[in-house]
């Protein structure tokens, strides 16, 4: 790794790639969903893919049962790269480095609600209501949101990662190289290690919890119960 590329943990160079992934996926098929079904605000003339709402459906799964780990990540190891008490007004100094930075804090904290929005209300839709028509669902709107949300931000998130880190920082992000401390061989055993300590490292994590940011702490309590919700609320509602 070029020596002026910041590190970046291996962890979270996983959880990262593999949330981008689906989310890309996610996006790009959620439009040809709309773009199959809706088309109420414009379309792309392009040959139909029968399965379309089965791959969208089966990327948005995969997406739900990663979003804890990675939002779980994104609230503790990654705090720095979200919403902070003085970002909103450190965005009024535009044009500034702490501009970018912020906005960026921005994007990636709205994108994780987004992300739950998403994963929500795609669990609470019925399949067949898009086939047969039914645009005007709550839900639906609560999809559409969400999935414009999430364009946005990503497109923040990519353009400020350019912006801040340039392509050093890019290129960190995909580079597959790692410090011993780090590699993966050593999981288990830290993770074991963990568990053996779990009463000291709750409490710990309920002090950081606590002692952290107002508004991070209400952003992940949110973000949380909603990834909580997208599990269990299908299990008593079918959608309205």
């Amino acid at each position: 790794m070029n020596r002026s590329a910041p590190y970046q943990p291996l962890l979270l160079r996983i959880l990262h790639g593999v949330s981008g992934i689906l989310v890309i996926a996610a996006i790009i098929s959620g439009f040809l969903v709309y773009n199959t079904f809706d088309k109420r605000f414009g379309k792309i003339p392009i040959p139909k893919i029968d399965p379309i709402q089965d791959i969208h459906g089966t990327v948005g799964l995969f997406f739900l049962l990663l979003l804890p780990a990675f939002a779980l990540y994104s609230f503790h190891a990654g705090e720095k790269r979200l919403l902070q008490p003085d970002s909103l007004q450190k965005l009024s100094q535009v044009g500034k480095p702490i501009w970018w930075v912020s906005l960026q804090r921005l994007a990636n904290t709205l994108m994780l609600i987004a992300a739950v929005l998403a994963v929500i209300s795609g669990r609470m839709m019925k399949e067949e209501w898009l086939p047969i028509g039914e645009l005007d669902h709550v839900w639906y709107y609560f999809h559409l949101t969400a999935w414009v949300i999430m364009i946005c931000c990503l497109a923040v998130h990519i353009l400020m990662s350019a912006k801040v880190g340039g392509a050093p920082l890019l290129l960190s992000m995909l580079s597959w190289k790692f410090r011993h401390e780090d590699s993966p061989i050593n999981w288990f055993s830290r993770l074991r290690g963990w568990f053996s300590n779990f009463p000291n490292h709750l409490q710990v994590g309920i002090n950081q919890f606590v002692q952290g940011s107002l508004i991070l702490k209400i952003i992940e309590v949110v973000v949380l119960g909603g990834v909580i919700a997208a599990f269990v609320l299908p299990l008593f509602f079918s959608g309205e």
